[in-house]
């Protein structure tokens, strides 16, 4: 798949520099985020009909703040500079740059000069989110500022192939920020042509190049990554080179193997159904720690995985459902040692002595560029559709030892909470929900008599893309018929509780 001619966005190290990648993606424009330590050759190699310099947590006088020779960026192609992007910019040409004496976070009104090229047709005032402690005093030679804040602090500035900005348009907090993006590309001459027919057909061709020899081992979780995965290794290659493995660990919600087995037979897919529940279950007894759980389930599935290949000499590929941010976030802008929130599981894990290849169809795409890659692959919609699940499974959702009771317990209130959601058209409007069994037990009264059973906690988001989420805000009624309904069909259960903790500081799985 051709991927010049785009747009290279080069990472100081901002929380919001795949916000950038979306933004442009969303419009149209194929764009690719490097580390600020990426080299100048490397970025000629790419084309782009534009660059831009993202925000970034340092400021340009420190030592060790990332750097960039900025007449050399400028000679291959229009630049746009964010935050820290202005205010190295500024620096590298001439300006002045300083420490300001009013702090500007989070929303600021902001007003536009009329001379302005990028920012034409914008109204005159509006709201932008703002996140630095440095300003640009001066600008450099031949620039000129477009914009300035409430505080009357330089917010924008322009030459004529440099625009930059001081706030941040790519995130949605400041209005109009697509306009920005739509109207730089124009200046860029830049054409949209990314969208999932494109991307589809190159990727689809990609494989075709890649995969000359052999047969490729695709597990399947159930989920729109490996999925999309699967369908396009299988109209690349035909179904009888593709072989997928979908492993019923007995964490899966209530009938999903059985039901998604059935899809995927439905589909095309040349899936080999792999019930394991009683090994996984057996290992997992009397475990409560959340590491030790994914740990012992990244172990099993290896396990599963590796006797599968002993029944196909013929595999030499292993496909990965990794997706974009996962390889952003590999590279890390600014090195060093990262902490580490939860392990993930994944097939990544399996021994190099298994000594497949590696293939990653859809290591360039976001999760939304997936779905609708999926959708023009003809996936039917409720696999597109579904909300993300973990690979651990309900594992994570059982605070303390997973046993086949427990797993009862969370499959009926999981299935409760769902059909309620679609039944009340509310399923589409939040990125995931499910339920929790805390390790709590509390009395409660049914039937007239006393109750000591345990607790299920409710959790629902809204997200764009999983990096942040808000607790969803559930009509009081909906919750009450909800609660009613768990607890009144689900043995085990006397108590319901409500999740309204944002992430951050929460994350969006408990465990």
């Amino acid at each position: 798949m051709k991927l010049n001619e785009g747009f290279v966005i080069i990472d100081f190290g901002s929380q919001f520099t795949q916000l950038i990648c979306r933004r442009l993606r969303e419009l149209g424009y194929f764009a690719e985020v490097l580390p600020y330590t990426v080299t100048l050759e490397k970025i000629k190699k790419h084309q782009p009909k534009g660059i831009i310099l993202s925000g970034g947590p340092y400021s340009v006088f420190e030592s060790d703040a990332p750097q960039f020779d900025i007449l050399e960026l400028e000679k291959q192609a229009p630049l746009l500079g964010i935050c820290y992007g202005m205010q190295l910019i500024a620096h590298k040409k001439g300006g002045v740059v300083e420490k300001s004496l009013v702090k500007e976070y989070g929303h600021t009104t902001i007003s536009w000069s009329s001379e302005t090229q990028i920012f034409k047709g914008l109204p005159l005032n509006q709201e932008v989110w703002m996140s630095h402690g440095d300003i640009v005093k001066s600008v450099p030679s031949g620039f000129k500022i477009t914009a300035v804040t409430h505080n009357q602090l330089p917010a924008a500035m322009e030459s004529d192939r440099i625009w930059a900005t001081q706030f941040h348009p790519e995130v949605s907090h400041t209005q109009n920020g697509d306009h920005i993006f739509k109207r730089f590309a124009e200046l860029c001459q830049a054409k949209p042509n990314w969208s999932a027919n494109t991307v589809g057909e190159g990727l689809i061709q990609d494989i075709k190049d890649l995969v000359k020899q052999g047969d490729v081992l695709c597990a399947l979780s159930g989920g729109v990554d490996s999925s999309v995965t699967a369908m396009l290794l299988t109209r690349a290659l035909g179904a009888e080179r593709v072989h997928c493995v979908f492993v019923n660990n007995g964490l899966l919600r209530k009938n999903e193997y059985e039901n998604v087995l059935k899809m995927y037979h439905e589909i095309g897919l040349h899936v080999i159904g792999v019930d394991a529940t009683s090994l996984f279950l057996e290992q997992l007894k009397s475990v409560v720690d959340p590491e030790q759980k994914r740990k012992i389930i990244g172990r099993l599935f290896i396990e599963v995985f590796e006797d599968q290949l002993t029944h196909l000499p013929q595999v030499t590929w292993l496909a990965q459902g990794t997706l974009y941010p996962d390889v952003v976030e590999s590279v890390k802008p600014f090195g060093g040692p990262t902490q580490t929130i939860k392990s993930h599981h994944n097939v990544g894990g399996l021994p190099q002595n298994m000594k497949l290849k590696i293939i990653e169809p859809l290591r360039w795409l976001f999760k939304d560029e997936v779905r609708r890659l999926g959708l023009y692959l003809g996936l039917p919609k409720p696999m597109i559709e579904r909300h993300p699940f973990p690979g651990p499974g309900l594992a994570i959702r059982i605070i303390g030892e997973v046993s086949a009771e427990s797993l009862e317990i969370v499959q009926k209130a999981d299935q409760i909470f769902i059909d309620m959601l679609k039944e009340h058209d509310l399923y589409h409007k939040i990125w995931q929900a499910f339920c929790v069994l805390l390790p709590v037990q509390t009395v409660g009264v049914q039937g007239d008599g006393r109750t000591y059973e345990q607790v299920l906690a409710l959790r629902a988001v809204t997200s764009r893309d999983g990096m942040t989420a808000d607790w969803y805000d559930f009509e009081p009624a909906f919750l009450k018929k909800l609660s009613n309904q768990i607890t009144n069909q689900v043995s085990g259960i006397n108590r319901v509780v409500y999740d309204i903790t944002s992430k951050p500081p929460g994350t969006i799985e408990w465990e």
